[in-house]
């Protein structure tokens, strides 16, 4: 064989074998995808018969709901329909109500229409029975009950004033006894000095060459002195002082100070005590407003205005009844507020009031009226509260006090006012006072003699025995004290004692 064959006859394998091989690969992969698709069929009917096996089960699960809820909605609406029910049953009987208390109601206005017209006839018969007993008796309704109480009075004199005295005495006794236990521990709780204002002020001099030179040419600067003040200057044999007089405490403090500067300083002329009164003015005003300040810090009285501070300094230079106005209102205050303590009442109402009670004096010699009036507006001005205002209006008694504090300032101005040495009252006004609680007393019918004892604190009445009985007596009393209350002004309080006394005589021979 040749070269050319075998060549021949390789490729001619080749191919054979190539196209054997195609063949059986392509038998082997449409196998693989026989197989393919038989496992294909296989998934996909597993999954149709899971898919139908999840519908069976949703469908039950479905179904299942569908019952209960069913089941549930006939629930309901059977409990619906046995409230709708019972609801009905409550409206049938609530209506049967209300029929009957329209009934009840139209049955209680007919019986309260008769009750009324029998009323009507009954206060007919009782007015017709009195005017028959009027007639029979020959007495008014009036007459017959004065008639009656006087023959009670009467029959029962005796016990009744046996009951009066013992309750006077039991109520007086536990009202003595609270109130001296109130007053005690608040005068306890504040002891003040007192001391008698004076209306004249003494400045020392260090020879009395110095009064020659006050007094002046022809006195000139002593009238300058007094004109520029307002106050008067005397001058007399009093070695080593002269004195300064005059009712306004402020003129007399400046004069006092402008006079010892200028005795101090050495020139005494008419320029210079004009000069000098002015400057000792403006200190002066500062020194009222750091007064006020004072005495409102003193008695914890805080956030009054400034303007009304400088006023209520002001009371530092004003006396009345020989007290200092000032050292008598911070009195009051601190009074005042202890008693709030020991009665449960406002405090600090008590406090302000009484550091104001008296702030109307400050400029009752500038505006007309009554200090308390005066007060009043000012304090109004500044926006005090009604509360405070009432109390300072109210405390001299040209008002009703209409509440505990009021009363408590009423009470603790008339202690200050009221104490021994505190006030300062001349002879003739101290004597009119007795004279007039004896005249008053002795104007009542059945009194013999009345005598004004312990400074007139007490007023003894001596009766006529034959005229007023016991029982009578202590209306005597009572009437007297009420008389005094209304028509006479006095500080405290007098005791009125009524005193009956028989006496007979008989002589045996």
């Amino acid at each position: 064989m040749n070269t050319s064959l075998i060549v021949l006859l390789i490729f001619a394998g080749l191919a054979l074998g190539g196209g054997v091989g195609f063949f059986i690969r392509n038998n082997q992969k449409k196998e693989e995808e026989r197989k393919a698709e038989d496992e294909k069929n296989r998934i996909l009917q597993e999954a149709n018969s899971k898919v139908k096996e999840m519908l069976f089960e949703a469908r039950n699960d479905a179904l299942k709901v569908q019952e209960e809820a069913k089941k549930e909605e006939r629930e309901k609406r059977i409990k619906l329909q046995a409230i709708e029910e019972r609801l009905v049953k409550k409206e049938d009987v609530l209506d049967q109500k209300m029929d009957a208390s329209e009934k009840l109601k139209e049955d209680l206005e007919n019986k309260v229409s008769s009750v009324k017209q029998l009323k009507l006839e009954v206060q007919a018969i009782c007015e017709q029975q009195k005017g028959q007993l009027e007639k029979v008796a020959n007495l008014s309704k009036d007459e017959a009950r004065e008639l009656l109480l006087k023959k009670v009075e009467e029959e029962y004199k005796d016990e009744i004033v046996e009951h009066i005295k013992k309750l006077e005495i039991s109520m007086r006794e536990e009202a003595e006894v609270k109130a001296k236990h109130a007053i005690a521990d608040a005068i306890q709780k504040y002891a003040a000095e007192t001391a008698v204002e004076s209306t004249a002020t003494l400045v020392a001099l260090p020879n009395d060459e110095m009064k020659g030179r006050i007094i002046g040419r022809e006195g000139r600067n002593i009238n300058a002195f007094e004109q520029i003040t307002g106050v008067d200057v005397i001058v007399d044999d009093t070695p080593g002082s002269i004195v300064i007089s005059g009712f306004d405490l402020v003129r007399r403090y400046v004069a006092k100070i402008a006079l010892e500067r200028l005795i101090e300083d050495g020139r005494i002329h008419p320029a210079r005590i004009e000069e000098m009164v002015q400057r000792v003015k403006g200190e002066v005003n500062v020194l009222i407003k750091e007064l006020g300040e004072r005495a409102a810090v003193e008695t914890g009285v805080i956030g009054l205005p400034t303007n009304l501070v400088k006023i209520l300094g002001r009371l530092k230079f004003r006396i009345s009844y020989g007290q200092n106005v000032l050292k008598h209102s911070m009195e009051v205050a601190f009074l005042a507020g202890h008693l709030a303590v020991e009665l449960g009442a406002d405090v600090s109402i008590c406090k302000k009031a009484g550091l104001l009670h008296d702030i109307g004096k400050a400029v009752d010699h500038e505006i007309q009226g009554k200090h308390a009036a005066i007060g009043r507006d000012i304090l109004k001005k500044f926006g005090v509260s009604d509360d405070v205002i009432h109390c300072v209006e109210a405390h001299e008694g040209d008002i009703p006090a209409d509440s505990i504090e009021a009363k408590i300032v009423q009470a603790a101005n008339l202690i200050s006012i009221a104490r021994p040495g505190a006030d300062k009252d001349n002879l003739d006004n101290f004597l009119n006072r007795l004279e007039e609680i004896e005249n008053l007393s002795n104007s009542f019918e059945g009194v013999r003699k009345s005598y004004a004892i312990q400074a007139g604190r007490e007023v003894r009445v001596f009766v006529d025995p034959k005229q007023v009985d016991d029982l009578q007596s202590i209306k005597l009393s009572h009437d007297i004290a009420r008389k005094i209350e209304h028509d006479l002004k006095y500080p405290g309080q007098i005791k009125v004692e009524v005193v009956r006394e028989m006496r007979e005589e008989a002589f045996a021979e």
